[in-house]
C-alpha cells in the first residue's frame, strides 16, 4: 500500500481554510481515480507542546503506478491544482509505503 501524505500548517484565517478544504477540497481529492481510502487527521498537539501542522490527510493507492496514475489523470490535475491555489505555502507532501506488522523491520523494532 502507497500513500500520498499532505501536512497542512496552520492558515492564518483558519475558518476560511476549513470551510474551502472541506467543502470544495476534500469532495475534489475524492473523485481522483485509484484512490482507495482517504484519511483526514486535525493535530490536536505534540509530545512536547504545540504541533507545528493543523492536519494531515493520507490518501491511499495500491502501488505506485496507481498513485502516479491518479496524479496524471484530470481528477488528480484539478485537485492539485486547488490545493495550490489555496494551500500553496501551507502544505507539505510526500510519498509513503506502508509497512505491516508481518514486515521483518517491524517485527525486529517490536522486540526491542
Amino acid at each position: 500500500m502507497v500513500k500520498l501524505m499532505a501536512l497542512y500548517k496552520p492558515a492564518p484565517d483558519q475558518a476560511a481554510f476549513d470551510q474551502h478544504y472541506f467543502s470544495t477540497h476534500v469532495p475534489l481529492t475524492a473523485k481522483i481515480p485509484g484512490l482507495q481510502r482517504m484519511k483526514v487527521t486535525r493535530v490536536v498537539g505534540a509530545p512536547m507542546g504545540e504541533a507545528p501542522y493543523y492536519l494531515l490527510c493520507e490518501m491511499y493507492y495500491e502501488d505506485h503506478e496507481s498513485l502516479l496514475a491518479a496524479m496524471k489523470s484530470s481528477e488528480g490535475k484539478a485537485s492539485a491544482k486547488d490545493l495550490f491555489s489555496f494551500a500553496d505555502e501551507l502544505v507539505t507532501l510526500m510519498i509513503g509505503e506502508e509497512l505491516d506488522e508481518e514486515d521483518e523491520q517491524v517485527e525486529e523494532e517490536l522486540e526491542v
